[in-house]
């Protein structure tokens, strides 16, 4: 995955809107993200992010062939999708930890396959306790339970 060309697509479609952003990478273990700060962010991250997501979605699509397996590639904008990310993530932790405690399944969704991923990731991290989607739509529920 050619870090530089991916930055540089991405600044290329935010110039062509005509907003002041800027990108740059940041390397992660488990692939690229793609950050956009400037005094447009806003316009990309109003409405629950639905700009940000559509961009993501743009961006995925071109350079799908190019990720390897377990290789992500992730674009953000004034760190709004790291800030999501995290709270999710808080919540699989909550939620895996309440499941343990009570012995009763929790459930967290509906959840695109991206954020599904930091689910069962934070989940994986909690001993004895287990995840699982389900669901048959792009949008799944994830179950947390005990194992």
């Amino acid at each position: 995955m050619a870090t530089a060309d991916i930055t540089a697509f991405v600044q290329d479609i935010v110039d062509k809107m005509d907003l002041d952003l800027e990108a740059s990478a940041e390397e992660m273990p488990d692939g690229v993200r793609i950050n956009l700060t400037g005094e447009d962010g806003n316009m990309l991250i109003r409405r629950q992010g639905e700009g940000l997501a559509a961009l993501q979605h743009v961006v995925a699509a071109v350079y799908r062939h190019e990720t390897t397996e377990g290789r992500r590639l992730v674009v953000d904008c004034m760190g709004y999708r790291k800030g999501k990310d995290d709270e999710l993530r808080q919540m699989a932790l909550f939620l895996g930890g309440k499941a343990k405690d009570t012995g009763l399944a929790q459930e967290i969704g509906p959840l695109n396959p991206y954020e599904r991923r930091i689910v069962h990731l934070a989940v994986a991290e909690i001993e004895s306790v287990t995840s699982e989607s389900i669901g048959d739509a792009f949008e799944k529920t994830v179950i947390i339970s005990v194992k």
